[in-house]
């Protein structure tokens, strides 16, 4: 077994790898960047060296940095976590040329399951079925289209090169082929560094399912049964679980023979996931099932697998890279209950899934919750960046059956609270609870046709409401000291006045809410929808108690100096206390200016100074965190001050351009 490892990664997966690599007494190297000096995983590990600034391209992606760290602490072998150079063959190699070892599969094997086209013709000849579709050469724009109608619509567009719902699209109809494929292309060359794509048939009511396998130097191969990934947002995976629900010994059986041919057609070394995708229209059958791709390396929900296995899977790798056996044979293995997985992001789902920037200046995790796992990369205190992917945590519980581990999920979903950036935390709350998902019935569109629900933004409870005016007003601060004026919160000289607390929601809707001294620790707070009555104000550390109308409410809180967080019962709110003599200070053009939602580079520009536009129009496209997001007209105008170029890094807020008010412009 090797002594000293190093993890080419960082955030959970950096965090998990040292896990295991201390239980098995193996010392660990972290590697980072600026912008991570402080991270958890640098904290964790043995060692750790800076690999360059903060861009990924100049760090993290960066091989002869990386390969300089192995070099400087004598790490023996390389773990390259998911991302980044994962399933880079040529940093695979770099590795091995450099003396240490590679914790993934050969080269070889990256390279034929990394070109998506290429492994689909290694699949039909090693007998695995795969979807119908193109997986020409010939990349010219015309032809693309009219393979796509030979296969017929709906079609998916995908990236030959990389994964992760990048540069992937879904064409209903002809006529939207040509702007699919561009934006697809883009994002291709742009994520991967390659901008071919394949065409194949897209299924109505597709279900998601993956086989994980594992195999030794030795070309002994096994399947660690399925994974669900059904649900997801953008063709990302939302939440996963295993078992698969309606899977059959036989499908399952089926499924996993596949699997392991596919990993034995290409000499396939550690562990890897081959994805299928499954018709569910008519039900999981042993024939309806599909080869989409494989991926050569650790999976973001392997935690699913671990738990209904009791298997250590980052254990698994270590072993297998260091030439011993199997730990197991496929006769061994056994499911044991059932595991979901929700990926916990800083994101506004609101906000259709900006993803958001911003320090964790809150953040408590559920104590003593039975079946749960939290696998995270970040501390309270900790800054969400815009430079890496926003993932927070993975949530993963264990049950003795899916009801009992879906329960434990939204439990666990329900009771973490995260003050900061906006994140998907009550959006995956809700969708544990779907009744849909609850009974097994999804697909992989089931998110997009609920998605109103899913994704609204909660109107703020009363009780939340009062206590955020209480908290404006200064009386739900702790007193300092004997002083009495000190102690006398909310205090007026004519009993009854009303002291006014100024609140802003996340929405932008303001509010004025009077909060008025009744006598000494009693307040009225008059809301929206009529009096809320307030006294005996209690705190413990970060959790006040106030009874409101009689009935005593525990809120945690989290505040700034112009905001406060509170979470009550699952239900979360965060208003800005805003500067009054600020408020009515903005220009009236403020609404024609259009701003970066967060810092990321512009990727394209759809139009030019002095052209009218619509309301809804396409103006640019901006990439941030992994991910394009386009920024579209809020009312029709013309367009003045442009300033946003191709290629220009912008940062949050900055303004890209303005849409001067232009009544022919309506048309």
């Amino acid at each position: 077994m090797f002594r000293k490892i190093l993890i080419a990664n960082r955030g959970e997966i950096a965090c998990r790898v040292i896990a295991t690599a201390k239980r098995l007494g193996i010392a660990t190297v972290a590697v980072y960047s600026d912008a991570d000096r402080a991270a958890r995983h640098v904290a964790l590990a043995d060692e750790a060296v800076c690999i360059g600034t903060p861009p990924a391209t100049e760090s993290y992606l960066n091989p002869s940095a990386i390969l300089a760290a192995v070099k400087a602490t004598g790490a023996e072998a390389v773990h390259p976590g998911y991302g980044f150079l994962s399933e880079n063959p040529d940093f695979a190699e770099a590795v091995a040329q450099a003396g240490a070892v590679f914790i993934g599969p050969p080269p070889q094997a990256i390279r034929a399951m990394g070109l998506k086209d290429a492994a689909k013709r290694l699949m039909i000849e090693a007998g695995v079925p795969v979807v119908p579709g193109y997986l020409g050469d010939d990349q010219d724009a015309a032809h693309l289209a009219e393979e796509a109608a030979k296969i017929g619509f709906p079609v998916l567009i995908k990236a030959v090169a990389g994964g992760g719902g990048k540069g992937m699209r879904r064409v209903d109809e002809a006529k939207d082929f040509a702007a699919a494929l561009e934006g697809a292309k883009r994002e291709a060359a742009s994520s991967f560094g390659d901008d071919r794509v394949l065409i194949e048939k897209y299924l109505t009511q597709p279900r998601h399912i993956e086989i994980q396998v594992f195999a030794d130097q030795s070309g002994s191969a096994v399947h660690l049964f399925e994974r669900d990934c059904s649900l997801q947002r953008r063709h990302q995976k939302v939440i996963e679980e295993a078992p698969a629900p309606g899977m059959t010994p036989a499908i399952r059986a089926a499924m996993g023979t596949a699997a392991v041919t596919a990993a034995k057609a290409i000499g396939y070394v550690g562990a890897g996931t081959v994805e299928f995708i499954a018709d569910a229209s008519g039900g999981l059958s042993a024939n309806g099932f599909f080869f989409m791709e494989m991926n050569t390396r650790l999976q973001v929900e392997h935690p699913v697998t671990e738990m209904i296995t009791g298997q250590d899977l980052v254990e698994w790798q270590l072993r297998v890279a260091a030439g011993e056996p199997l730990p197991a044979a496929q006769e061994d293995l056994a499911i044991f209950g059932h595991a979901v997985e929700a990926r916990l992001y800083a994101e506004d789902p609101a906000k259709g899934f900006l993803p958001a920037a911003g320090t964790l200046h809150h953040l408590r995790w559920p104590v003593d919750a039975p079946g749960l796992r939290i696998d995270t990369g970040v501390s309270e205190g900790d800054t969400i960046t815009s430079f890496y992917d926003p993932m927070i945590a993975k949530v993963i519980a264990h049950g003795k059956d899916r009801a009992q581990a879906l329960n434990r999920l939204a439990e666990a979903l329900n009771t973490i609270e995260i003050a900061g950036p906006a994140t998907n935390r009550r959006f995956l709350a809700r969708l544990a609870g779907h009744d849909g998902f609850r009974r097994g019935e999804m697909d992989t569109g089931l998110i997009g046709r609920d998605l109103d629900a899913l994704a609204a933004a909660d109107a703020p409870t009363d009780a939340l409401l009062a206590l955020a005016a209480l908290h404006a007003a200064g009386i739900l601060d702790e007193p300092q000291g004997d002083d009495p004026w000190a102690s006398l919160r909310g205090w007026r000289m004519w009993p009854g006045a009303a002291a006014m607390a100024h609140l802003e929601t996340t929405a932008g809707a303001r509010l004025e809410v009077p909060v008025a001294a009744q006598g000494r620790g009693q307040f009225r707070v008059t809301l929206p929808g009529g009096p809320v009555e307030a006294q005996a104000i209690h705190h413990d550390g970060r959790r006040v108690t106030a009874d409101l109308d009689g009935a005593p409410t525990t809120v945690s809180r989290a505040a700034g100096r112009d905001w406060v967080t509170l979470f009550l019962g699952g239900a979360e709110a965060t208003f800005i206390l805003p500067d009054r003599l600020a408020m009515d200070a903005e220009g009236a053009d403020a609404v024609a200016q259009v701003k970066a939602p967060l810092p990321g580079r512009v990727t394209a520009v759809n139009v030019a100074d002095g052209d009218r536009v619509t309301k809804g129009q396409a103006l640019l496209v901006l990439e941030a965190m992994k991910m394009e997001h386009t920024l579209t007209a809020g009312k029709p105008g013309r367009v003045t001050a442009l300033s946003a170029r191709t290629g220009a890094q912008v940062t949050e807020g900055q303004v890209l351009l303005v849409l001067d008010d232009e009544e022919e412009a309506e048309t």
